[in-house]
């Protein structure tokens, strides 16, 4: 089959169309053959060599996400799944290429009304955005702050806290274009990158999608009680010293946390990406696809990417 494989970390030259034997499914997992691959921050992330570990060494597949029809099961996997189509996760890799294999429980059949790249799109920004939200301990009334509101994490976000009654969602963007896209998403205050512009002074949430560098300038922003998530780390790591800055604002009781989908439970991931599938084939929530390109183009989607281009997910096809 094809594949696209990291033949070098770090920049997007280093991705590499290669030939690999078609996969087998082991016990418990499913064979896919690949409609629309995701293509995430995430695998920015390891393409650079930012995320390092014995599963990514060169030759590494990446790609998380995919949605396709189910071609083999492998043992103890029920058959009737063959033929069904699916949207899958991965894991950290195997995602880009013309077959995937994913484990059964991290398989859901999809909505009729519901594209492969609309799935894609939707499938792990959705959750993570919703338990990001939930892990913030977000509540109606409140004002949130999200930061790198373009791609598709910030989108779902952006919804989510709009359909979730907050009083103010504000957004730090790199155009006004994106700013009046995110405010037909639900935005009701358009900042810039460095989140200055017409906002509210302080936030009770703000949901970072960016970190780097200028991350202790949002912890500021945060007012009493505030609390900070923490959800990707597409601009790199934040700098060593960044505490200091909660400490400072000690007597407003800030607080600042890390989310990773990988701490919920597969069933609670599955029950909330399933209605959220549902919503969006019902139109109740946008998935917002930015381009659609050949998985060949794998190198031009993460040069969109870290040129800062991408509004929405740019999705493979096999």
């Amino acid at each position: 089959m094809k594949a696209v494989a990291i033949q070098r970390f770090g920049s997007p030259e280093g991705l590499t169309v290669t030939d690999l034997p078609d996969p087998v499914p082991a016990a418990g997992q499913v064979l896919i053959a690949t409609g629309a691959i995701g293509v995430g921050g995430v695998d920015a992330v390891i393409r650079r060599g930012t995320v390092t570990g014995p599963g990514f060494a060169e030759g590494h597949v990446p790609g998380s996400e995919v949605a396709g029809t189910v071609t083999a099961v492998g043992h103890g996997v029920d058959p009737s799944w063959t033929g069904r189509r699916v949207w899958a996760f991965t894991g950290l890799g195997g995602g880009y290429a013309e077959q995937a294999l994913a484990p059964v429980e991290e398989i859901l059949p999809l909505p009729a009304d519901l594209s492969d790249a609309d799935a894609v799109t939707l499938g792990s920004s959705g959750v993570v955005a919703h338990f990001a939200l939930s892990h913030a301990h977000f509540t109606a009334g409140e004002s949130v702050l999200v930061r790198g509101a373009a791609g598709s994490l910030g989108v779902m976000t952006v919804q989510l806290a709009a359909r979730g009654g907050a009083g103010a969602v504000a957004v730090t963007t790199s155009s006004a274009e994106r700013g009046d896209r995110l405010r037909g998403l639900g935005a009701t205050h358009v900042l810039d990158r460095a989140g200055d512009g017409d906002g509210p002074g302080s936030y009770d949430v703000v949901i970072d999608v960016v970190a780097g560098a200028d991350l202790p300038s949002f912890v500021d922003r945060l007012g009493p009680n505030g609390r900070m998530v923490a959800v990707g780390i597409v601009g790199g790591y934040p700098p060593a010293d960044f505490g200091a800055r909660l400490l400072a604002a000690f007597r407003k009781s800030v607080s600042f946390a890390t989310f990773s989908a990988d701490t919920v439970r597969v069933s609670d991931r599955q029950a909330v990406r399933a209605e959220q599938f549902d919503a969006a084939a019902r139109g109740e929530l946008r998935s917002v696809v930015h381009e659609v390109l050949a998985l060949e183009q794998a190198p031009l989607a993460h040069r969109k990417m870290d040129a800062g281009e991408v509004f929405g997910r740019i999705v493979l096809t096999p």
